[in-house]
């Protein structure tokens, strides 16, 4: 006996139930993703400003330039963080 009830593929195979949906985030963790990295974006507001002076200078140490990177790459991941608060999941 069949199920008439339960439409069936084009192929005979049963219908396959669409994915689950994944769970959504809440507002307080979107806040916290969006308050932590607007505070990440300071280290790259650091980073242009003393960069500036830093490279304007004739002799320049290359820790220094090292610093200024990491205070770069520390924004744009402020920045990726503020994107995927806003974007959402």
């Amino acid at each position: 006996m069949s199920d008439e009830s339960r439409p069936i593929n084009p192929d005979g195979s049963p219908p396959s139930l669409p994915p689950p949906l994944p769970p959504q985030r809440g507002g307080c963790a979107t806040a916290f993703m969006a308050l932590f990295g607007v505070l990440l974006l300071l280290p790259g507001l650091c980073a242009l400003l003393f960069g500036f002076g830093v490279l304007s200078e004739s002799k320049t140490d290359p820790s220094i330039l090292f610093l200024i990177l990491l205070g770069l790459a520390v924004c744009f991941a402020g920045v990726m963080l503020i994107r995927a608060a806003i974007k959402g999941s």
